[in-house]
């Protein structure tokens, strides 16, 4: 199948990916422009991981105030370059992550930021739980477990499911963006306030 301008123009419009990558994902795909998004994503993502581990010695600081002033969030987001940092899509990034942070409440950026006092309270907690509730000796450490995801997912912002897309964490948006923008991005750090 003939790949054409118009294709590629409406392929490069829906995913924000360079001319060249986007023939390539329309040749690779046949000329199915769904299939072409699928398929530049996942190329996008394996990007993303390989720059995970790049320094992020730029960036912005973000604030976002609900209705109401009574609540309040800081969110320090971290980039390669102040070229990125100044680019709307990451100024976007930082006022979504703030405005999530606001709903969802996360203690942590990161599973490595919960300390092992903390780690070990909850799973003192959930095994007692799972005791008191008379469930056998056998099966109380894989529900200690299947409880300790739970609190990542709902303590841990980059495991949160994305407030206004359900469909992805916060962690997939970021990599999402490290895959359009081309740097490493990471949380730095967060403050949320409420009266």
């Amino acid at each position: 199948m003939e790949i054409t301008a118009v294709m590629v123009k409406e392929l490069r419009s829906q995913s924000g990916a360079g001319i060249m990558e986007c023939k390539s994902a329309l040749k690779e795909t046949k000329g199915d422009v769904e299939e072409a998004i699928t398929f530049l994503r996942k190329k996008g993502l394996a990007k993303a991981d390989k720059k995970a581990g790049r320094d992020t010695a730029e960036g912005r600081i973000g604030t976002y105030i609900h209705q109401g002033n009574k609540i309040g969030v800081m969110v320090q987001l971290n980039c390669e370059t102040d070229f990125v940092a100044n680019t709307p899509d990451f100024q976007e990034l930082v006022q979504d992550i703030a405005m999530h942070i606001a709903a969802a409440k996360p203690r942590f950026a990161t599973r490595e930021e919960v300390t092992e006092d903390i780690l070990g309270k909850e799973r003192e907690i959930f095994a007692h739980q799972a005791k008191e509730s008379g469930k056998p000796e056998n099966i109380i450490e894989k529900i200690v477990t299947g409880k300790m995801e739970k609190f990542y997912e709902e303590n841990c912002v980059l495991e949160q499911s994305f407030i206004k897309d359900n469909t992805i964490s916060i962690g997939d948006l970021i990599k999402q963006k490290i895959a359009l923008l081309g740097e490493n991005i990471n949380i730095g750090q967060f403050t949320r306030f409420e009266i």
